[in-house]
């Protein structure tokens, strides 16, 4: 079992050190002589100085061995909440089985630890779902060419350990009451995504972030009431946004 996830995961690094030189992004596949990542965006790390995280981490492992999910939904504390709406899951989705690995505060390098530890080893999901990047952007913790990196760091780990999965990149959601450099940085990041997806049929980019803005690009309080985390009217305008694609994809 281990020559086999080794053989992978050099698979998956292998496929970003190609992705990352044929894009000229900021060096997800340079790396120290010592082989290590340059930025943080990238290297993975885990949060077990916060109670919570490792009984997560571990509660993912045991779901994806025993419900065998079509989907996975990966991502922060806005893929977490999915979590308290599930009745607009079901609504949406109910024929598919899903498993949430969304942890509240992840960043991309936290989501790269995970992957790398198990959570997506001996599971066959046809789709998963990916937004993340919103944490990476707090102050100056890292460029927009960095949290890319990151997210496309992500995708080929998933294509990787994966090779059959469909992955659905989301556009990093729209935070703040009105327009801010955050938010720009956020929109940055998320084209390089865009640009990644085009290069790989089995991924797939979608931007509704104008569902949730005003038409004066104003977040409006009554669908994220702290003007970044989704509530049930924002998960109902999620699901209805990117319903059509999650089950074509699901079914392709």
């Amino acid at each position: 079992m281990f020559g086999r996830v080794a053989f992978l995961r050099a698979g998956a690094a292998a496929l970003l050190v190609l992705s990352m030189v044929g894009f000229g992004l900021s060096g997800c596949a340079s790396t120290g002589n010592g082989g290590t990542p340059q930025h943080s965006a990238v290297a993975p790390a885990d949060r077990f100085d916060e109670a919570w995280w490792g009984p997560r981490h571990e509660g993912v492992l045991k779901q994806n061995q025993a419900a065998h999910p079509d989907i996975l939904m990966i991502g922060d504390s806005i893929t977490h909440g999915w979590d308290r709406n599930m009745e607009v899951w079901e609504a949406h989705f109910g024929d598919y089985s899903m498993v949430n690995m969304g942890f509240r505060g992840d960043r991309t390098q936290h989501v790269l630890w995970r992957l790398d530890q198990g959570e997506i080893d001996d599971v066959s999901p046809k789709l998963a779902v990916l937004m993340i990047g919103t944490n990476n952007s707090n102050r100056e913790d890292n460029t927009a060419e960095e949290i890319g990196d990151g997210i496309v760091a992500i995708c080929a780990e998933l294509r990787g350990e994966l090779p059959d999965i469909e992955i659905l990149v989301l556009a990093i959601f729209p935070r703040g009451k009105g327009p801010s450099g955050q938010r720009e940085k956020n929109a940055a990041a998320s084209k390089i995504a865009k640009k990644y997806a085009r290069s790989d049929s089995h991924v797939q980019y979608l931007d509704f972030s104008d569902a949730f803005l005003d038409s004066d690009e104003m977040l409006p309080a009554d669908i994220m009431p702290d003007f970044l985390h989704p509530n049930a009217k924002g998960y109902e305008i999620w699901a209805s946004e990117m319903e059509n694609e999650v089950i074509r994809l699901v079914r392709r």
